[in-house]
């Protein structure tokens, strides 16, 4: 098929339409129930509320919005494909926005701005304090300005709001690629999200990746379970060409929150194995460096360490055939003086290059054949 051929029949799958709407219209999509915003996405995606009093100062403005992209369920209700935060502001502000309990948000309190600072501590209606309230001519103004819609139509390919979805909401976003994949989850399946999120709960999990804060703020746990068991059990053969690690993700969880045949509990209950022989084994130094000179394990969380070892741990307990559990520090340990994983785990080499390498060696490193 020819390059113009694949876009002809990419243009037919994917269907579109598009137009200005005023606020009030939005607003009366939201409280009809019209407009899915996903409530659960507020708690991932992280604007500040200096950042939502620019949104506001610029619809007051005049400024253009950049566009909510949309997509329209067999059911006619639009899923918000980019542009939650926009959306949750504006609804926030105005004292509507509901979590994802369906509880009333508290209304947005706006800060003051280099180029209007009477916005300082302005509400949509301030009923303990009615001159910090919007004044009405104001309040018109906003309802009357214009975000326009971007529409996926129903009649598209099903998995087009996808696509879109991660299109949008990588590159420049402000969510780690774990949090992205949260999102495209929630859409795709909300179940699934729910048992993904649980598994790296876990007591042994938890104490052997012993991560800090700031990458579990970023779900960066949601991740490694991900990698888990997308990569534990996968074949050598798929593991090489697979470009892009993170598209390789994307796309496989993609697959498996569709697939109904997935064997969850199965995944889960490996899981579980892994971590156990691990915290018994190794406990908080899993996945840290071993310095041979100094005879212990140092710094935090490695990556390509956890890819070896837990993953290798993984693969022979599905296959019975793990060595003793007498042996598994040791040979963690023997790594660190094994030239092929120092040398595919140095700076610079890409997770496409290392994977190839550094599972297989995982796989053979804690079997007892």
């Amino acid at each position: 098929m020819t390059l113009i051929e694949q876009i002809n029949k990419k243009r037919r799958d994917i269907k579109t339409d598009g137009y200005p709407m005023a606020i009030s219209e939005w607003v009366s999509m939201y409280e009809q129930g019209e407009l899915d915003i996903h409530p659960e996405f507020q708690r991932i995606y992280r604007w500040s509320d200096s950042q939502k009093t620019g949104l506001i100062e610029s619809i007051l403005l005049g400024i253009p919005v950049p566009p909510i992209f949309v997509s329209q369920r067999k059911d006619g209700v639009w899923d918000v494909v980019d542009g939650l935060q926009r959306l949750s502001t504006i609804f926030q502000f105005l004292g509507i926005l509901k979590d994802h309990n369906n509880k009333n948000v508290s209304a947005l309190i706006l800060e003051k701005t280099k180029y209007l600072p009477a916005l300082g501590d302005i509400q949509w209606e301030a009923e303990k304090s009615p001159k910090n309230s919007l004044p009405k001519e104001l309040q018109l103004t906003f309802k009357r300005s214009k975000v326009s819609a971007s529409i996926v139509l129903k009649e598209s390919d099903e998995s087009a709001k996808y696509d879109l979805f991660q299109r949008l909401n990588t590159g420049g976003s402000e969510l780690s690629p774990q949090e992205v994949r949260n999102c495209l989850l929630l859409m795709i399946n909300k179940p699934f999200f729910n048992w993904l999120k649980g598994l790296p709960t876990g007591e042994n999990f938890v104490n052997t990746t012993s991560l800090s804060d700031r990458p579990l703020e970023q779900s960066y746990d949601v991740e490694l379970a991900l990698r888990f068991i997308i990569l534990s059990e996968i074949p050598e053969s798929q593991l090489k060409g697979m470009g892009d690690v993170g598209l390789f993700l994307t796309d496989k969880m993609t697959e498996l929150a569709q697939n109904r045949a997935y064997k969850r509990i199965q995944a889960k209950k490996l899981l579980e194995s892994t971590f156990g022989v691990l915290n018994v084994t190794l406990g908080e130094d899993s996945f840290k460096r071993y310095n041979n000179k100094k005879k212990r394990h140092e710094g935090g969380f490695l990556l390509s360490l956890y890819e070896a070892v837990a993953l290798g741990i993984a693969y022979n307990i599905a296959n019975g055939t793990l060595c003793s559990e007498g042996e598994i520090s040791n040979r963690a340990k023997s790594l660190w003086s094994t030239k092929e994983f120092t040398d595919w785990t140095a700076s610079g080499t890409t997770a496409s290059r290392r994977l190839p390498r550094i599972i297989p060696l995982g796989r053979t490193t804690f079997s007892n054949k």
